[in-house]
């Protein structure tokens, strides 16, 4: 009797431990299915467990989409102010420089759309190109993400820095990423046919160098994932400040911060510059901590100069409503 108990308990036990182990087999498969379905993309929940500090409005994809005032505003921001701000808030790793601009005194702004290229490895190259193809991509793959450009966005791709055969696009590729984007590039990679890309209006383009050389030896391996440029970790959705002195990708969640933050700092040095020109104080009370009636002055300054002022009326009005002077 013993002996069948225990015979009894084992085969219970065998077929309890093949039963697990079935079910991990099972999860593992739905896993890598799902990894190499959504290897070139990261998923919704993904990008949205990424992004989480982003409360604001999404693109289908799941990108954080930063509203166009937003952008538009973000154009007079330094990249000092909004380093600084990043700065405070523990972000250190955001900022990027060494380009080579095609047009460095016309600063670009937009929504990051993140592209990751490697160096070619042909068994996954095919890979990829088969999934791309089967999922309706045409074309070489350095184009398919323009494709997924929207109005604001720009197509920012780390190209591990390959100039000779890195040029990720020429012209034509410049006219079709205008044409759906209304904005521009940030390569760390090359680009080719610089005089062409220079005609096209509106068009910016900040890349490590020029050359003419094709593209060869390089793959694409994602869209819209986590990628390094230079120093900067790069988010999709990251609202992208490129300037002559460098670009700065500034997380969806602090944009609104830095916008703010310049505004009110320029107000300031407006009026500290105003009040000094009219010898209402000397250089060291402007310079040092303001006193309590200067703050005071300030607001009356705000409120009595509201219509000429460069920051929108709504936001000076808010700025006052916060003040206690």
């Amino acid at each position: 009797m013993e002996n069948f108990t225990s015979i009894k308990i084992e085969d219970s036990l065998k077929h309890s431990l093949f039963k697990m182990n079935f079910i991990k087999l099972n999860i593992l498969l739905l896993l890598c299915t799902t990894y190499f379905v959504k290897a070139q993309d990261l998923s919704v929940e993904q990008m949205t467990f990424l992004t989480l500090l982003w409360e604001g409005a999404r693109f289908d994809d799941g990108r954080p989409r930063v509203g166009d005032d937003i952008l538009n505003r973000m154009k007079q921001v330094s990249i000092e102010e909004a380093w600084g701000v990043l700065r405070n808030e523990g972000y250190h790793n955001q900022f990027e420089s060494g380009w080579e601009p095609l047009h460095p005194e016309v600063p670009m702004v937009g929504r990051a759309l993140t592209v990751q290229y490697l160096p070619n490895r042909p068994d996954v190259a095919q890979q990829i190109i088969k999934k791309g193809k089967a999922e309706g991509a045409v074309g070489n793959t350095n184009s398919w993400p323009i494709d997924r450009l929207v109005e604001g966005d720009i197509y920012v791709a780390d190209g591990f820095g390959k100039i000779v055969d890195g040029t990720l696009i020429g012209d034509n590729l410049g006219n079709a990423i205008y044409a759906n984007s209304k904005n521009g590039v940030v390569f760390n990679a090359s680009s080719r046919d610089l005089e062409g890309l220079s005609q096209i209006e509106g068009f910016n383009a900040f890349v490590r160098g020029w050359h003419p050389s094709f593209l060869t030896e390089v793959m694409l391996l994602n869209i819209n994932f986590p990628v390094r440029i230079g120093a900067a970790t790069v988010m999709p959705g990251d609202v992208v400040l490129a300037k002559k002195e460098g670009v700065i990708f500034i997380p969806a969640h602090l944009a609104e911060k830095v916008v703010v933050t310049s505004e009110v700092v320029g107000l300031r040095d407006l009026f500290g510059i105003s009040r000094l020109k009219e010898a209402v104080y000397s250089s060291g009370q402007i310079d040092a901590k303001w006193t309590d009636a200067i703050e005071k002055d300030f607001s009356n300054w705000l409120k009595d100069h509201i219509d000429e002022l460069p920051v929108p009326k709504d936001q000076i009005k808010a700025l006052l409503e916060k003040r206690t002077w």
